[in-house]
């Protein structure tokens, strides 16, 4: 089957946006959201994450979970509850816009109904987008805030940016990539609607008469003054 310019869009915005979504998930798991190295011990570097906070001594990591939600600091709080939500965002958008795309057929689903099915899946992967990268660069922001702070010593060590949060905002670029990739491709191209309605009447077949040298007899119309 030739592919059209919007069943190309389409599988391009779908590639994107499930990559977003895979890269989100990872950085939500990973605990390197926030690192710290002690200049007493160069062997031993802490990790911070949304779940749990990491201790590295000599490739030997020991991990503690948070014990409450609610003794976190508000930035991973709300760190949280957006990762979850742009997982459920970017889930349902990939669904939607895999439904209506030109990869998926199923012919019980008119043309119109797949456009707007397109269009919500690329909204979707938008607002997940959104909802990955607020909290990343929350998280970065307050890590900036806190390594520049004057009131702290110089002495004490301070967090530095994770691996986790290049990796979510790479996520939150390729999710809104996705996402607007699949909203411009509703605007690609008019698809043909089949309609019984405007379809005109049939031609009756038409027989040409057969070769003189290959038949016995000829196909003749009938007389326009003969009635039965």
């Amino acid at each position: 089957m030739a592919w059209s310019l919007r069943g190309k869009a389409q599988l391009g915005g779908l590639l994107l946006s499930l990559l977003g979504w895979v890269c989100s998930c990872v950085a939500t798991i990973l605990p390197q959201w926030k690192t710290l190295s002690l200049d007493l011990n160069e062997m031993e570097t802490w990790v911070m994450g949304l779940w749990e906070v990491c201790v590295n001594q000599e490739e030997v990591a020991v991990c503690k979970a948070f014990e409450s939600f609610l003794s976190l600091p508000q930035e991973l709080q709300v760190s949280r509850i957006l990762m979850a939500a742009s997982h459920g965002l970017g889930l349902l958008g990939l669904l939607l816009s895999g439904f209506g795309s030109e990869c998926f057929q199923l012919h019980r689903i008119r043309w119109v109904f797949k456009r707007r099915l397109c269009l919500l899946g690329g909204t979707l992967e938008a607002s997940a987008a959104a909802t990955t990268l607020l909290p990343v660069s929350w998280v970065a922001y307050t890590t900036v805030q806190d390594f520049w702070d004057n009131s702290i010593p110089e002495i004490v060590p301070r967090w530095e940016f994770g691996d986790a949060l290049y990796l979510g905002w790479a996520a939150g670029i390729f999710l809104a990539l996705g996402g607007l990739v699949l909203i411009f491709s509703v605007c690609l191209g008019k698809e043909d609607v089949p309609s019984l309605q405007m379809a005109g009447p049939t031609a009756p077949p038409f027989y040409a008469p057969a070769d003189e040298s290959s038949a016995s007899f000829y196909l003749t119309p009938r007389p326009r003054n003969l009635f039965i």
